[in-house]
């Protein structure tokens, strides 16, 4: 196990950059996960990191130990104060590791996708990628104007889901919706079918927009069918992610009255 005691090494504010720059992450293709959560979810997938990091005080932690060793290259130990300048969150857990980044999902090979489009906020997106790794869903592409899906809270907020999945960011996913080979559902606030009332059980690519502007017209266009939610009167609206695991409960719940496979 080394230890790094300075913000000038190197490697250091190499891994700084990935965990605070999205530039960085897109030119390393490397990212950082942090906590014994993602670093377990990652090893369960049958990855391996570049890298494990750990704190002075977490070596004491039995847990974050045992997934350090169990992760593959030998620890890199950093003093409690130069860890949390590393790591994103707040109250770091003296744990984290560099991945690699996946290559990008191939879109013509999916069978059940969600497209997002502009979704800023990276809570829900990390929210979406839960809920879409719960419900099997196969292939996520994220848009122009949408979080980083590989910066630390979207991760976070993900508990592992990106571990599940195939992630895609593309520029036009107009074009990108073009290539998916199954049926494409516009989730819309309103003026759509309701989603029982749709035949859920085939191949679905759902088009997902932030609340605000909602899909754009080009995305919109490449949709066969809208949905909505019913909501109770007076209400405009659900968060994109709620309203996401919604429409992804109903079409398993579809596939299980029906005895179809996803």
């Amino acid at each position: 196990m080394s230890l790094l005691r300075s913000r000038d090494n190197p490697r250091v504010r190499r891994w700084h950059a990935l965990a605070h720059d999205g530039r960085s992450r897109r030119a390393e293709r490397s990212a950082l996960i942090e906590g014994a959560h993602l670093l377990a979810a990652y090893l369960d997938s049958g990855a391996r990191p570049k890298a494990v990091l750990v704190s002075a005080s977490g070596q004491a932690n039995a847990e974050i130990a045992a997934l350090a060793t169990r992760a593959g290259p030998a620890p890199v130990t950093l003093p409690d104060a130069l860890f949390r300048w590393v790591a994103d969150a707040v109250a770091p857990a003296g744990l984290a590791a560099e991945i690699e980044l996946p290559p990008a999902a191939p879109v013509a090979q999916a069978t059940h996708a969600v497209f997002l489009d502009g979704v800023q906020d990276a809570g829900n997106v990390g929210a979406i990628l839960r809920s879409a790794a719960a419900f099997g869903v196969d292939t996520a592409v994220l848009g122009r104007g949408c979080a980083d899906p590989w910066s630390p809270k979207v991760l976070r907020a993900a508990m592992g889901g990106h571990f599940a999945l195939g992630i895609a960011v593309v520029d036009d996913l107009a074009s990108a919706l073009a290539q998916f080979p199954g049926t494409r559902v516009c989730a819309v606030a309103a003026g759509g079918n309701a989603p029982a009332t749709l035949d859920l059980t085939v191949s679905i690519g759902w088009i997902l927009g932030a609340e605000g502007q909602g899909v754009s017209p080009a995305a919109a266009t490449q949709a066969s069918h809208r949905v909505s939610i019913p909501l109770a009167p007076d209400v405009e609206s659900l968060n994109v992610a709620a309203a996401a695991a919604i429409l992804l409960y109903e079409r398993a719940r579809q596939l299980s009255t029906s005895g179809a496979r996803a």
